[in-house]
């Protein structure tokens, strides 16, 4: 009875070797397996479109793969250009052909990989190259403002060579328009008109924001026969959130870095007849030194109200001549009554001030004036009078929902006081 313990034991280790032995004897007979077998070159069991000797192929026709007769079947078809982008594609059930889905890019560089099997299921594999002619009609876009410092308020544009019209051609634009902030803020594009597109934050950029714009349309097709060119990128950087704003009802002008008030300056607006456009407006400029006359703006010479002045410290906020300027002139007037053109007018120590601590971007607010708000677009900057709802309507990602936006105005390029 003691032997039978050592007995069974014996008969264990037995029966283990034996069934090693069985697996080692699956694992070798593997080798004979289809799968397990080198892929063998499929390039004469597929015909393919695209030219594969040099020459171009046309970024308006499909990529399509075949299979020759029936002889075995097309299992995987992967294809990228040289920048990453793959192209779509759609494989029949029954492994005969394959097709591009999405459009080509133009002037691009394709390496295309292609799994098959035999019929009787060993794997064949080929890899092919292919390029695309270039566009004949080529949409390039060029990013604004210039690179450099600007405040809370400056919009990004976007300037098209080409108008584009149809709304899924924009979406493409659309899509291929990259802005990135950091930190990251909610924005969107406008369509403006056929060919300009402006992007602006939900709210005001964060002070200190680094901005990148790129432009990702290069070969893209846009449109029928209009591809996507290169564009240069952008990059800027946002100062201090520099807010200042003019009450045409109490004559002054509060100007507030990131949001404490570091200065409260008397003014004048514009009088009756030329009261100042209310709303937001972006600074779009400076010039030390402007001459402005009457006639300019259709005020006849030797009128009542003829003008023609040489004006210090003129800080811009319309194409149409509207300014934040020096004006000794009615020095008796700032802070108690408003008698100018359409301009701010302050002392020259209050605008030489105001002309050192804005820079193009920052925000000039108009309030309690009896004018018209400032246009959205045509005149300048207006972008921040748009509530964001209706903004987003202007982008071609988003459906529309009524509500027409205000027309741009038509800036008349000339300098009121």
């Amino acid at each position: 009875m003691n032997d039978t313990p050592r007995i069974r034991t014996v008969l264990s280790c037995t029966l283990l070797a034996v069934t090693v032995t069985a697996g080692v004897t699956a694992c070798t007979g593997s080798e004979d397996h289809p799968l397990s077998a080198k892929a063998y070159d499929a390039v004469d069991q597929l015909a393919v479109s695209a030219p594969v000797d040099g020459a171009k192929a046309d970024p308006e026709k499909p990529l399509e793969i075949t299979v020759k007769g029936d002889e075995g079947r097309i299992t995987d078809v992967t294809a990228a250009d040289d920048a990453g982008h793959h192209l779509a594609g759609e494989l029949t059930a029954d492994g005969q052909r394959w097709r591009s889905t999405a459009a080509l890019a133009a002037g691009a560089r394709y390496t295309v990989r292609v799994a098959t099997e035999d019929e009787d299921g060993a794997p064949g594999a080929r890899t092919f190259t292919f390029e695309t002619a270039p566009a004949k009609r080529a949409l390039t876009v060029a990013f604004g403002p210039e690179a450099g410092t600007y405040g809370v308020g400056q919009p990004i544009t976007a300037e098209l060579s080409l108008p584009v019209k149809d709304r899924s051609a924009r979406a493409v634009v659309e899509r291929a328009l990259k802005v990135r902030s950091t930190p990251a803020v909610e924005g969107a594009w406008y369509w403006v008109d056929d060919k300009k597109l402006h992007f602006r934050p939900k709210e005001y950029w964060p002070a200190g924001a680094l901005v990148q714009v790129t432009g990702n349309l290069d070969g893209i097709k846009v449109g029928d026969k209009l591809y996507g060119g290169a564009s240069k990128p952008l990059k800027l950087t946002i100062g201090d959130r520099i807010e200042a704003i003019a009450d045409a009802g109490s004559h002054y002008m509060t100007v507030k870095r990131n949001g404490e008030v570091i200065n409260t300056i008397p003014v004048t607006t514009g009088k009756p007849g030329f009261s100042t456009r209310n709303g937001i407006k972006v600074i779009l400029g400076k010039e030390y030194y402007v001459r402005m006359r009457g006639t300019s703006i259709g005020i006849a010479e030797g009128s009542s109200d003829s003008y023609d002045l040489p004006v210090y410290y003129a800080t811009r906020v319309t194409w149409s001549g509207e300014y934040v300027h020096a004006a000794p002139w009615s020095v008796g007037s700032q802070g108690v009554a408003n008698v100018s053109h359409g301009c701010v007018g302050m002392s020259m120590g209050n605008a030489a001030w105001f002309f050192e601590t804005v820079r193009p971007g920052d925000i000039v607010k108009t309030v309690n004036s009896a004018g018209d708000t400032m246009a959205p677009f045509g005149n300048g900057f207006g972008d921040w009078n748009l509530p964001w709802d209706k903004w987003r309507q202007g982008s071609a990602l988003v459906e529309a929902a009524g509500n027409p936006v205000a027309p741009a105005e038509k800036a008349r390029l000339r300098p009121s006081i």
